[in-house]
């Protein structure tokens, strides 16, 4: 029986903004402007990996992936969307979803380890954010 109480990871709350809940999940913004970038943590503690979602919460995550896919879309000037659950450094189940641009600062390469994180100036952390609570209706 897993443990009802949710707690995000130290290392995800350190380096994300809250932007709201969904039904499932926990929606987070990466504090790197070079990438729009969204995290999502489902509220279920001690999970590690995609597959130990019972059924329906692996639909549901699967639902909220394609919904924030879509959004990153209408947001951002993108030309892909990469999706990701690594987990290596952060044991808590969480799911990257990066709008990438062929021109951005890792193209074709992954995100992680392409230099330092460039965070985002606060005025602009206040916008994307309130623009994606309004899109996703979190407001």
């Amino acid at each position: 029986m897993r443990p009802s109480a949710f707690k995000l990871h130290a290392q995800l709350a350190a380096d994300t903004f809250m932007v709201g809940d969904l039904p499932l999940s926990r929606l987070l913004l990466m504090n790197d402007a070079r990438f729009p970038w969204c995290i999502l943590v489902p509220r279920r503690q001690g999970l590690r990996d995609l597959h130990e979602l019972d059924s329906a919460d692996g639909a549901q995550a699967f639902v909220e992936i394609r919904q924030l896919s879509m959004v990153l879309l209408t947001l951002s000037d993108v030309d892909k969307i990469n999706v990701g659950a690594l987990g290596n450094r952060v044991p808590q189940l969480h799911i990257h979803v990066i709008a990438r641009r062929t021109t951005d600062a890792a193209w074709p390469d992954p995100v992680w380890g392409s230099g330092p994180p460039r965070p985002y100036a606060p005025n602009d952390t206040e916008a994307l954010l309130n623009n994606l609570r309004a899109t996703l209706n979190l407001l």
